[in-house]
């Protein structure tokens, strides 16, 4: 009876997996955001990207964020350095702004591009987080 809901179980971890690694997170947000297909990451990309994404999450269209509807994609911490005017909203040029922030972190060689090395990074991690749909 118990095999069932074990293998169930097994198959779901084991199929889940490769989104948890940061080698194929790294993979799959270049094949998605490289949008010129140069194998890497520029600052326009991003910020297309992250407009696009804004505009997703900004369901009420009242034209900022709130910290519900990030989801997660910013600590408490990050949501409160990023809120330049502190209304405990994010414009999106406040939101525009901590992903250009991210992606500055990222760079680590100072190239103005991330490649998929650059993206697993912890703050390529955090910029693919803010990035992701």
């Amino acid at each position: 009876m118990l095999r069932a809901p074990c293998f169930a179980l097994s198959a779901l971890l084991f199929l889940s997996a490769p989104f948890c690694d940061p080698v194929f997170a790294a993979s799959r947000a270049m094949h998605i955001l490289d949008t010129d297909k140069d194998g890497t990451l520029d600052m326009n990309e991003a910020n297309a990207a992250a407009s696009a994404l804004f505009d997703a999450l900004d369901r009420d269209k009242d034209g900022t964020l709130t910290a519900r509807e990030l989801h997660g994609r910013l600590s408490l911490h990050e949501f409160k350095q990023a809120d330049r005017d502190h209304d405990g909203t994010l414009s999106k040029d406040e939101y525009l702004a901590i992903v250009a922030d991210f992606f500055k972190r990222a760079d680590h060689d100072g190239d103005g591009t991330l490649d998929e090395h650059e993206l697993r990074s912890p703050a390529g991690r955090k910029l693919q987080k803010l990035l992701r749909r």
